[in-house]
């Protein structure tokens, strides 16, 4: 048994060890730092980007892009998921419909959105929302339909009421995939909005790397670059927080 303290450390361990091989590695002129710019270069611009507010405001519109598609996609997500395990008319008619459409690539569909929504936010969250919407349902049906069926036939067999069935067995059995599903889609969000700030806009972390490698500013594009790394590293740690406080049941050995 690993102590809580230890188990930090291990986390910590292997990206304080690349960073330290990278400085390492650049310190002793194996790279160019034009190029490739050292750790201590990347915290320096990301320093001074953060303090001219040009980072904060750049990530609070990808984060009000991200958090808005993500749930406009996770919510009929789950739900359809769920009535897909429970109703068989449902699954037979999205099951084609996931199968055609969820091998698209999604960034794909950006042209297609932009026709439609613009070149406004709503273009973009759109993209989070299909792209997030297609992990979180196949998770969630597979999560919901894989339930040992001993647990259906008791349940009814009782007298459960579909809403009883729903709250007591199919819900709780279903959520630790659910929960693997959403922090899935999350990672996902924020590939297919990154990519998609790239062109047609002004404003979010995408925006700001693709326009700084077009001026060689690669401090600034890998602060950008790290900007995105820290807040999967955030996300990720409220996901597990959130996961232990909601399903206690099951938790990692």
């Amino acid at each position: 048994m690993t102590s809580p303290t230890s188990e930090k450390f291990l986390y910590l361990l292997s990206p304080i060890g690349l960073l330290a091989l990278w400085e390492g590695l650049l310190h002793f002129g194996i790279g160019d730092r034009r190029f490739i710019p050292a750790p201590s270069d990347i915290a320096v611009q990301f320093w001074q980007v953060t303090a001219s507010g040009e980072l904060i405001q750049h990530t609070l519109v990808t984060l009000y892009r991200v958090l808005s598609g993500y749930l406009l996609g996770a919510i009929p997500g789950i739900t359809i998921g769920l009535l897909m395990a429970m109703a068989k008319p449902v699954r037979i008619f999205f099951d084609p419909l996931i199968a055609c459409l969820f091998p698209i690539p999604k960034v794909a569909l950006m042209p297609l959105l932009l026709l439609a929504f613009g070149f406004g936010d709503a273009s973009k969250i759109a993209l989070v929302a299909i792209a997030v919407f297609f992990p979180v349902c196949v998770n969630t049906y597979t999560g919901a339909s894989n339930i040992d069926k001993i647990y259906w036939d008791v349940a009814k067999n009782y007298g459960a009421s579909q809403w009883v069935l729903f709250r007591r067995v199919i819900l709780p059995g279903a959520l630790p995939t659910i929960f693997a599903g959403l922090k899935i889609a999350l990672a996902v969000a924020f590939i297919v909005l990154v990519a998609s700030e790239f062109v047609a806009t002004k404003t979010g972390i995408g925006y700001m790397i693709w326009n700084s490698w077009e001026l060689l500013q690669v401090d600034i594009m890998f602060a950008g670059i790290v900007t995105i790394g820290l807040l999967g590293l955030i996300s990720s740690v409220i996901f597990e927080e959130v996961q232990r406080r909601v399903i206690p049941w099951k938790q990692e050995r």
